[in-house]
């Protein structure tokens, strides 16, 4: 079972089915600044931390900072939505990725997972559609990409934290998806409003954003699982809650 565990993520979406995950694991909602969203698991061997503040790499730093704010870091783990940049992988798919990207400044950032055959995420500035993600698997050799891992495995390695990468597949690689990056805010949520009065005037986007939205549920309920799997590999977090509940 891990420790002191910082779970960064983008938006609260992505995190939802992992706090509720289980009654038997009551997270407690922390009070942070507008924009960020803060969940903890104190369990008798240290403290789980799940935080998002939003989509892009200023958001992800400031989560990443959040995250360490009361308890020192073992670990951290970057998850979320991804999308896929090859055809093997389908929407509510989860992997672990060995290898992160930066796009924009071409660094790699091995993970701290130990097993062999693990894939390359690319992490980039902008939500990437079918065309762009074409050019990161031609360009990195990536199966997946998303908009914050490499921020996270940047602040990593200067904390001297061990890196983790899991993510779960929101869109395939030939998925049509309009272009969100226009709508994402400064403080990296979309402006809902204006976007969805971009999308009601384009009906041939309807049915796109239907199968987005339940791709994406069905992701982050899959993701959920894995993030419970990888946290607590040895069950001591599934015994300690059920001695909890007969108390």
């Amino acid at each position: 079972m891990k420790g002191n565990v910082a779970v960064i993520a983008a938006l609260p979406g992505e995190l939802r089915p992992l706090i509720q995950h289980r009654a038997g694991v009551p997270w407690t909602r922390l009070k942070t600044a507008d924009g960020v969203y803060a969940w903890e698991y104190r369990h008798a061997h240290g403290c789980w931390r799940a935080v998002c503040a939003g989509m892009g790499a200023r958001r992800a730093g400031l989560a990443f900072a959040v995250a360490e704010e009361t308890s020192e870091m073992d670990a951290v783990v970057s998850v979320g939505w991804a999308g896929a940049l090859e055809d093997g992988l389908k929407a509510g798919d989860t992997r672990r990725a060995g290898m992160v990207v930066d796009t924009l400044t071409g660094e790699r950032f091995r993970t701290a997972f130990q097993e062999a055959g693990l894939g390359t995420l690319a992490t980039s500035d902008l939500v990437a559609d079918e065309r762009e993600k074409s050019r990161l698997a031609a360009a990195y050799g990536a199966s997946m990409v998303d908009m914050e891992a490499a921020t996270v495995a940047r602040l990593a390695r200067a904390h001297g934290v061990p890196f983790y990468c899991l993510k779960a597949i929101s869109d395939e690689r030939t998925a049509h998806l309009p272009d969100f990056s226009r709508f994402i805010a400064p403080h990296g949520q979309i402006r809902l409003r204006p976007f969805m009065m971009h999308s009601a005037v384009r009906p041939h986007t309807w049915r796109g954003l239907i199968r987005l939205g339940r791709h994406s549920a069905r992701a982050a309920a899959r993701m959920a699982e894995a993030i419970y799997g990888w946290l607590d590999e040895d069950g001591s977090i599934r015994a300690e809650a059920l001695v909890k509940g007969k108390r």
